[in-house]
């Protein structure tokens, strides 16, 4: 949809209100990945590539079971953990990106997730939104990962109107204080997921309604 006019000061006006909503709706907003710790964060997160949250949470366990730490993890051998994650998409592809992350860890990092975004990045199977997700949930580094739901929350309700998600995320960090990033993510991705959904958004129940244009417009 065409986003109406709005002025910087307005959309910013807005942008509060869609925060306090957001903060009534969604108080704690987190990750629904299950982990323990970074390195545990860091994997589910790769391994949730074009999968469900609750398809990685189901592999996980046993993943982490059998190969507990960066360490082991090195050691494996990939078609072997790919027999554990084959449910998810892309599995032998991610099988070899774990490994060969696991060995970086323990080879550049001493078997310790780094905190750094870009650091993250220059690891087997980290592109900026897993690194972003990671630092930030993990380390409490601020930062706005983008994913489809962040993406199609935020065009909706016209807060970018950009096409890739680093440019979605400098939008959106723009008009948000940067102490809410982090919160901000986590929101719209459980808001993206069970109100705000693809194909049928459930306006009359969304806390966001009055402040969507695309609510407005139905």
């Amino acid at each position: 949809m065409a986003c109406p006019e709005e002025s910087p000061s307005a959309r910013r006006r807005r942008a509060r209100a869609i925060l306090r909503a957001l903060k009534a709706a969604y108080p704690g907003a987190r990750t629904e990945l299950a982990h323990r710790n970074p390195f545990e964060l860091l994997v589910a997160t790769v391994l949730s590539a074009q999968s469900t949250d609750k398809g990685v949470n189901r592999v996980t366990p046993a993943l982490f079971a059998r190969w507990p730490t960066p360490e082991a993890l090195a050691a494996a051998d990939p078609e072997e953990v790919g027999e554990v994650i084959r449910s998810l998409g892309l599995w032998r592809t991610k099988a070899r990106n774990l490994v060969a992350l696991a060995r970086r860890l323990v080879e550049e990092h001493g078997g310790r997730v780094p905190a750094d975004p870009e650091a993250l990045r220059r690891l087997p199977g980290v592109g900026w939104k897993t690194a972003t997700v990671v630092a930030g949930a993990a380390f409490g580094v601020p930062g706005i990962a983008v994913d489809t739901h962040v993406a199609r929350v935020a065009r909706r309700l016209c807060l970018s109107t950009a096409g890739t998600p680093e440019r979605i995320a400098r939008d959106l960090e723009a008009l948000f204080p940067k102490r809410d990033w982090i919160f901000l993510h986590h929101a719209l991705v459980l808001h993206g997921r069970y109100l705000c959904t693809a194909r049928r958004p459930n306006c009359p129940a969304c806390p966001l309604a009055d402040y969507c244009p695309s609510a407005r417009r139905g």
